[in-house]
């Protein structure tokens, strides 16, 4: 139907996922800052860090049938001090960038996160230059906490990191 859009399907990711998950990846790190892997890694490990966030957010987005984005948290550093804080990652097709996916997918993470119980989300994004990254975050919550200099070598240059986070749910709450 002309004119008409499709609304993206958000939903868990699944083992079937990983060819195209594993793909969206491969593109973010050959030709991207978001991620500071050098090289990209292959279904069988796309699948095995999957299963690693077993009991964690992992979303896709569908338009049409196909897996377009996905996004995940995980925790933002393993020792136990840390449990209640979370490390979101989105990444999108190319083909979608700048469509609305990003938030969608980033929304609902952070919505299945706090139902789980977690405090707070910290933004890890690669590169000072990820203005559209730095803006999802703006405007979901995230507040700039802070830049890491030159910490990352990609592309024979020197990248950046900027750290934001948010509260998740009601940040009062006892802890269990």
């Amino acid at each position: 139907m002309r004119g008409r859009m499709s609304v993206p399907i958000i939903r868990a990711a699944t083992e079937a996922d990983i060819p195209v998950i594993t793909a969206i990846y491969a593109h973010a790190v050959r030709f991207g800052t978001a991620t500071f892997e050098i090289d990209p890694p292959g279904d069988a490990e796309m699948a095995r860090r999957l299963r690693d966030l077993a009991g964690f957010p992992y979303l896709v987005a569908e338009f049409d049938g196909r897996v377009r984005g996905y996004a995940y948290a995980a925790r933002y550093r393993t020792r136990i001090a840390y449990r209640y804080t979370l490390e979101d990652s989105i990444y999108i097709d190319p083909e979608f960038h700048r469509r609305g996916m990003g938030r969608l997918l980033l929304d609902r993470l952070i919505s299945e996160s706090a139902e789980r119980g977690f405090r707070q989300m910290v933004a890890v994004i690669g590169d000072s230059a990820q203005v559209a990254s730095i803006a999802l975050h703006c405007a979901a919550g995230f507040r700039m906490v802070g830049t890491l200099e030159a910490v990352g070598y990609k592309f024979g240059r020197w990248l950046d990191t900027v750290l934001m986070q948010r509260p998740l749910g009601d940040e009062r709450t006892d802890v269990r």
